[in-house]
């Protein structure tokens, strides 16, 4: 959500940010409802004043035995309360309904880019920053994910089971996903000092409006019958772990990790990445979430980042890191380095983690805030970053691991967890 009194002091600045994202000014028509709103609001003060005041004259005159002045006040009062229920109930030119239109506009756009990010409508406007890892030589034609996985990546039971983009991971791929996503969970906890969560998967409105899944991109996600909603990331249980909170300072930063399924329609992707596990309804991912300071948040940023490029860098995994431009960030986000791993199959680099400095559009959303030591109370700074997605990890195992017998290597960081395997033989996956 936007702070309304920045967007007062300098609406030109509003709309001009807005404008890198593509948006049509909305200043004029935020100023608009917000002067209506407080102009309600003044009014609703005004007759709560006037009722209190005419009430204490009641009984005034009660006390008088004046009971002409007495009725007449309390017909007086009635009016006033009459007045009072209409622009409660949203009634008038100037009322508390022009707050909900306020609330729904500022809630529809997204977060302003941040003064480095690049201007560019879409993907093709993205600055690579750096390349680290050099993509293996084949001495034969590698092969997509989709291929290698034979028999163990079985994309017609899940179609059987669910329809299109769900696959049944079995056997070796299985115990490779799980061996992926531990690896990741303890190279967070032990050494970037995340703390593991195990939170849950169905979430209120209030939840998915709080990290602005809600109400923009409804459509984007599986409800239940009852209302909940399948979280599309960790990011939305483990940021919302402190809405509605005031914490203190001296306990910041919180970083928190999760590895969970995350649940999307891929509404917005028909007809891209249509085969193999690249772009799932149903995935696995580590998701990275701090809460901090506006003074400490870009600095986490770079943390964060540089915790997810880790789990690459010793897994042995070519990528490279991208600043994304300011029409192809996400809504929330106010600044995001994307990953993108080489896969050789494809040979081309795919987005394998996406970490977002947010400043405070969420917290505002959620309400959370923190005590400085001045004791003035502050929103907080919210961040949140792939630390990876596990399928996706997984696919440029497969890939950039395999042999020419189609077996997979193990990547040396990873064979403790996965009871000291050295390769995965491609006779396993045909099962």
């Amino acid at each position: 959500m936007h702070d309304i009194t920045a967007i007062r002091d300098n609406p030109a600045a509003f709309d001009q940010g807005l404008a890198r994202r593509g948006i049509a000014p909305q200043a004029a028509e935020v100023l608009k409802l917000d002067g209506a709103r407080r102009q309600g609001q003044t009014s609703l003060q005004e007759l709560q004043t006037l009722r209190n005041k005419l009430s204490k004259e009641i009984g005034e005159a009660k006390k008088a035995r004046d009971e002409t002045r007495a009725q007449a006040l309390m017909a007086e009062v009635k009016t006033i309360k009459d007045r009072l229920a209409a622009l409660e109930g949203g009634e008038g030119d100037a009322s508390p309904g022009d707050n909900e239109a306020l609330t729904a506009l500022l809630s529809s756009l997204p977060n302003l880019p941040a003064s480095d990010v690049p201007d560019g409508a879409d993907e093709t406007g993205n600055v690579e920053l750096r390349r680290v890892g050099t993509p293996r030589t084949f001495d034969f034609a590698p092969k997509e994910h989709d291929t290698l996985g034979g028999a163990a990546m079985d994309f017609e039971a899940g179609a059987r089971l669910s329809g299109a983009r769900f696959v049944a991971l079995k056997g070796p791929l299985a115990r490779l996903e799980r061996a992926l996503a531990a690896f990741m969970l303890d190279l967070h906890t032990k050494e970037f000092g995340y703390t593991e969560v195990i939170p849950p998967l169905l979430v209120r409105d209030d939840a998915m409006f709080g990290t602005a899944q809600l109400p923009k991109f409804r459509e984007d996600q599986f409800q239940t019958t009852d209302g909940f909603w399948l979280i599309p990331t960790a990011e939305v249980s483990l940021t919302n772990l402190v809405r509605e909170q005031i914490l203190d300072e001296a306990s910041l930063p919180l970083r928190y990790t999760a590895w969970t399924p995350c649940f999307r329609r891929e509404a917005g992707a028909a007809g891209r990445d249509t085969r193999g596990m690249i772009r799932q309804h149903q995935f696995d991912k580590v998701e990275l979430v701090s809460l901090t300071t506006a003074e400490t948040a870009q600095a986490e940023h770079l943390r964060m980042t540089g915790a997810a490029e880790e789990v690459l860098k010793r897994l042995e995994l070519p990528y490279r890191v991208m600043l994304l431009c300011a029409g192809d960030m996400g809504f929330s986000a106010r600044r995001t380095f994307d990953l993108e791993v080489w896969l050789p199959g494809q040979g081309a680099y795919r987005e394998i983690s996406s970490c977002s400095w947010c400043d405070d559009f969420q917290a505002r959303r959620m309400d959370a805030r923190y005590r400085s030591k001045d004791g003035k109370v502050h929103h907080l700074h919210t961040l949140n970053g792939s630390g990876l997605a596990v399928g996706r990890t997984l696919i440029a195992v497969l890939e950039n691991y395999q042999q020419v017998d189609g077996s997979i290597r193990i990547p040396e960081r990873l064979k403790p967890y996965i009871g000291g395997m050295a390769v995965i033989e491609a006779s396993e996956l045909r099962r």
